[in-house]
């Protein structure tokens, strides 16, 4: 799918508050960047971040990190959250002061993350990179996953979800063979155990709507 360029969203996104562009020195600076010493969760791949800013608040115990590669979808994930907070501000509640958005490649995630900084990852519905010479882009990869090692606590966890049953095949298939633990798998989230507290991404909800069922797994090292 080709991504509409939105002018100025590069200009919006560097004069934000909210977000870290991948110019930032931020391995093992987290806890020192918000502030505290709360747990470090991140969603690679956000888009509009309907997932994240949900999770946020669901959690202020809880760090958060919205990684996303492209301006184009980051700027409307900030102005999302933007519009969020100011509505809270009017009507004297706290804001969302536990999500940071990232603008950067996940290719490059380990420049930013140390050893044991993040909790856990989530995955939602990622580009499948459906032909095979691009199998090893996928966030679900061999190579990936070796990479999220690298950032995770040995109790962090992993949950990916999709619609895309080649891609969740694929997933399955790697993590298996990377010797990964499967705490959670189902093809049918919406009608499983595991839909209980599950919140809705943009295109999970579209996805749904048009009659796909939502693969999910949750996996650790």
């Amino acid at each position: 799918m080709r991504l509409r360029n939105v002018p100025g969203a590069r200009e919006e996104i560097a004069a934000s508050k909210y977000v870290l562009l991948d110019d930032a020195e931020t391995k093992g600076k987290w806890n020192e960047i918000f502030g505290n010493d709360h747990p470090i969760q991140i969603e690679i791949g956000m888009g509009k971040g309907t997932f994240i800013m949900e999770m946020a608040q669901r959690h202020p115990e809880i760090n958060f990190v919205g990684i996303e590669k492209y301006s184009s979808v980051l700027v409307r994930a900030l102005e999302k959250l933007e519009a969020i907070n100011n509505e809270k501000e009017e009507k004297g509640e706290a804001t969302i002061n536990n999500l940071l958005l990232f603008r950067m490649d996940a290719e490059n995630i380990e420049n930013y993350f140390a050893k044991d900084e993040v909790s856990d990852i989530f995955l939602n519905f990622s580009d499948p990179w459906p032909k095979d010479r691009h199998a090893k882009r996928r966030l679900t990869s061999d190579r990936f996953l070796a990479r999220y090692i690298n950032l995770m606590k040995k109790t962090g966890t992993i949950t990916f979800k999709t619609d895309n049953t080649d891609l969740f095949n694929f997933s399955v298939k790697t993590a298996n063979e990377e010797g990964w633990t499967f705490l959670k798998k189902t093809d049918d989230l919406h009608h499983s155990e595991y839909n209980e507290g599950n919140i809705m991404t943009e295109y999970e909800k579209k996805f749904s709507e048009m009659g796909n069922k939502i693969h999910m797994m949750q996996i650790i090292q």
